[in-house]
């Protein structure tokens, strides 16, 4: 028994030495050797290395820990809740506690490290879901604070994520903060009726966001935030062109105020615009295409609805200055070197606004001259700059003039229809401008396909005119030795087409211009389609006759006359 303390005391200082050996062993060895056996046991990205040990997602701490911060913010928000329903404060006391309250989860969130995506999106997520239901009850229930004070601690939320989110490894913070300002907007504007504090909280979001896309940091939710405008101002047009019986609990508001959100929603994404493609050379993406034309015709609505009686007018002077703009953007800053896209943009932008800046300001009378000019200029500048985007553009005026003179309805009165009128000064002007047209452009024969659909194009308009003047012509003609029935045009018609096509057809192959003898061939398919519904229809057994055998004459000689077109 008295040995029993000495093997006590050897057991000890046995015990005291394994322990300094491997005190030693754990300092010899290198620290990623412990950790790589942890990891082991527990590989990154899996469920329990999330939940247990500080992963990737979460190096802050783990996943529970996150949680039971963000849970520990809700139960504080309730907390406030309780406190306002209970009158144990004063409920704008509690207000403006519950909004400085949801505001620091964003300091929160922004404090997180960088490679803590997890807690910076629990964390904001967490604000987000603090702040709407406190405004929302704040507003609708309570009626604690009027609309322009709960838009302004909106704003405060939106400042204070755009100021926290910085660079671009903290932008989850100004994403999150903006999809919530978005929705959170929208809704208060349409609950409250009180749309254009709101309005100008989101248009306020959308400026911080294109600032950060000039800048170059694109992660903002800027499709987020440009659609809640978007429809905020839909609201605020829809609303206001009411009936007044309709928004007896809506405010009045001025002319100024109802137009100037539609305008500077446009400046703003039209300059945004301006400065990517013209100055920094970037290309425009498809959202701010679709977005700044969308700024437009709400900016152009609320112009027609609210702005003063010559509306129109006023609307129109001010697409057709923009037009030269866009023109003069093309032209001059983007070259050829420009990314293709910017060009096509601009250039669609500029005959579109110019198409209808024409017809809102010039007068009736007037549209289809003026439109004539603008095709010969286009046509002609794109010929000479070998710009064949202008020279579309100049078709598309041509066309325009067309529709707008009534050369389309003549046209199908003088081949189908019953003529009731002599063509008018303008058909002739149309006519001639379309043939002055297709000269201007026909000089270059290269086969890429936009100068062939171009040439083709025109061809056409000038076709058309021509062909709808024989047709009257000889029913004219044959007006004067007698009155002529529903089977006399019939075959005149017949006639013409027929004529007309086999002239194309030799024309084009002589000349070496294949538009027209496409146009030919078409205008053969046009008279078999005519014989049936009209001639067959109307026509008496030997003018049905008299088509038939034209028509029989002109398939036999259309190839022939090609073959001699081609020796020629």
């Amino acid at each position: 028994m008295n040995d029993l303390p000495d093997a006590i005391l050897q057991l000890v200082r046995r015990i005291e030495a394994l322990e300094s050996r491997v005190e030693e062993l754990e300092r010899s060895v290198s620290p990623r050797q412990p950790r790589a056996a942890t990891e082991a046991s527990a590989p990154p990205g899996t469920l329990e290395a999330v939940l247990l040990k500080k992963d990737g997602l979460a190096p802050s701490g783990s996943l529970f820990s996150v949680l039971g911060k963000a849970m520990l913010g809700i139960a504080g928000a309730y907390l406030l809740r309780a406190a306002a329903e209970a009158s144990i404060a004063p409920k704008p006391l509690v207000a403006i506690l519950g909004i400085v309250y949801a505001i620091l989860w964003l300091f929160v969130a922004a404090r997180a490290p960088a490679e803590a995506r997890l807690a910076q999106v629990v964390y904001s997520v967490n604000s987000a879901v603090i702040l709407a239901p406190m405004l929302w009850e704040l507003a609708i229930r309570f009626k604690v604070l009027p609309a322009a004070a709960i838009a302004g601690a909106l704003a405060a939320y939106e400042l204070t994520a755009f100021f926290l989110a910085g660079k671009s490894h903290r932008a989850v913070v100004l994403q999150i903060g903006n999809t919530a300002a978005g929705a959170l907007g929208v809704a208060l504007a349409v609950a409250t009726h009180e749309t254009l504090p709101f309005l100008a909280v989101l248009m306020l979001a959308a400026a911080l966001c294109e600032y950060r896309s000039a800048a170059g940091i694109e992660r903002s939710a800027r499709m987020i935030v440009a659609l809640s405008a978007d429809i905020a101002l839909w609201v605020l047009v829809y609303i206001y062109s009411s009936p007044p019986s309709t928004r007896g609990d809506y405010p009045e508001l001025g002319a100024a105020a109802l137009l100037a959100p539609g305008a500077l929603l446009f400046l703003l994404y039209a300059s945004t615009v301006i400065f990517k493609t013209l100055f920094k050379g970037q290309t425009i993406t498809v959202f701010e295409t679709a977005q700044t034309s969308i700024a437009f015709l709400l900016a152009a609505v609320a112009l027609i609805e609210f702005g003063p009686a010559s509306n129109k007018m006023v609307l129109g002077v001010l697409c057709i200055v923009l037009a030269g703009a866009c023109y003069a953007g093309t032209l001059m800053f983007l070259r050829r070197t420009a990314p293709w896209r910017n060009s096509a943009v601009f250039s669609t932008w500029s005959g579109v606004l110019f198409a209808a800046g024409s017809f809102l300001s010039i007068p009736e009378p007037w549209t289809a001259a003026w439109l004539c000019l603008a095709a010969l200029i286009a046509v002609a500048a794109g010929a000479r700059l070998r710009r064949v985007i202008l020279e579309f553009h100049g078709t598309a005026f041509l066309l325009a003039a067309a529709i707008a003179s009534g050369l389309a309805v003549y046209l199908g009165n003088s081949l189908m229809g019953t003529l009731t009128r002599v063509p008018g000064g303008i058909i002739f002007l149309v006519t001639a401008c379309a043939v002055l047209c297709y000269l201007a452009a026909g000089r270059d024969r290269s086969d890429a396909w936009e100068r062939q659909a171009l040439n083709l194009s025109l061809a056409a308009i000038m076709i058309a005119a021509l062909t709808a003047l024989l047709a009257h012509g000889l029913t004219g003609m044959a007006g004067l030795g007698m009155v002529p029935a529903a089977h006399h045009l019939a075959f005149i018609r017949t006639f013409t087409l027929c004529a007309v096509s086999l002239a194309l057809v030799f024309g084009g192959t002589r000349l070496r211009r294949p538009e027209l003898s496409r146009l030919g061939y078409a205008g053969i398919v046009l008279a078999a389609v005519k014989l049936i519904v009209e001639d067959l229809r109307h026509g008496h057994l030997e003018y049905i006759a008299a088509s038939i055998f034209l028509f029989a004459l002109t398939l036999i000689a259309a190839p022939r006359l090609a073959r001699v077109g081609q020796k020629a």
